[in-house]
């Protein structure tokens, strides 16, 4: 039973379509390279995809460049002068509008003014007073965004300021972290006080015992 004829049309399923390319690009490659060997034949191939991807098969014997070379000199085109005049063109273009905006950026800087009319200086006052605006109100934006970022900044630190405080007056009102009230605080600092000068006076009989050399510990009184 022979095989039946297929319809040839655009295949809608993107993966089919995708699996058939590879599989038919494959065979005419094959069939290139068949022809290459048995026929002694130049064959070049260029592919494109419908993704854009890019497949080529050359001759051993040739390359792509002889092969235009051969194509142009074979039909009478010229088809790398068409490609550069077109180059050439847009390049002009290209530098015609670079020169422009150059002498645009002198002018807005105080230069080339002596070939400008009255109109035309008018009108480039009017392009500076709208961009001395501009910069004029991104500089009161930038200026704005710093002082919010300061005042918040400020605000974090005065919470994390009021925080440190109400924990230090909880663990004063609390006597299990060894403070005290509001009533007995002249006791602590007479208490403190009192420790601090018992702690002068023993580092001062220590020194005396040191200088005295042969005095005991036993031998030096107060007066």
């Amino acid at each position: 039973m022979g095989r039946g004829k297929i319809e040839i049309k655009r295949i809608e399923n993107p993966t089919n379509r995708q699996v058939t390319y590879s599989k038919r690009r494959n065979g005419i490659f094959k069939k290139a390279q068949e022809l290459t060997v048995l026929c002694d034949a130049k064959v070049s191939l260029i592919m494109f995809s419908n993704t854009g991807k890019f497949h080529e098969y050359i001759s051993p014997t040739t390359s792509t460049k002889k092969m235009f070379d051969q194509y142009q000199k074979t039909l009478g085109v010229d088809l790398w002068s068409t490609h550069y005049a077109k180059m050439q063109e847009t390049y002009g273009k290209l530098k015609e509008i670079n020169n422009k905006l150059r002498k645009d950026i002198r002018q807005r800087m105080g230069e080339d003014l002596d070939d400008l009319g009255i109109e035309e200086l008018r009108g480039l006052e009017q392009k500076m007073t709208a961009a001395v605006t501009n910069v004029r109100e991104r500089k009161y934006h930038v200026i704005k965004t710093q002082t919010d970022t300061y005042k918040k900044k400020v605000r974090n630190l005065e919470e994390r300021h009021g925080n440190i405080l109400l924990d230090f007056e909880t663990r004063y009102d609390d006597p299990h972290f060894g403070l005290v009230d509001n009533g007995d605080y002249q006791s602590a600092v007479a208490l403190a006080n009192g420790a601090s000068n018992l702690y002068a006076f023993r580092m001062q009989q220590a020194n005396l015992q040191q200088t005295a050399g042969g005095f005991g510990s036993g031998d030096l009184t107060l007066a």
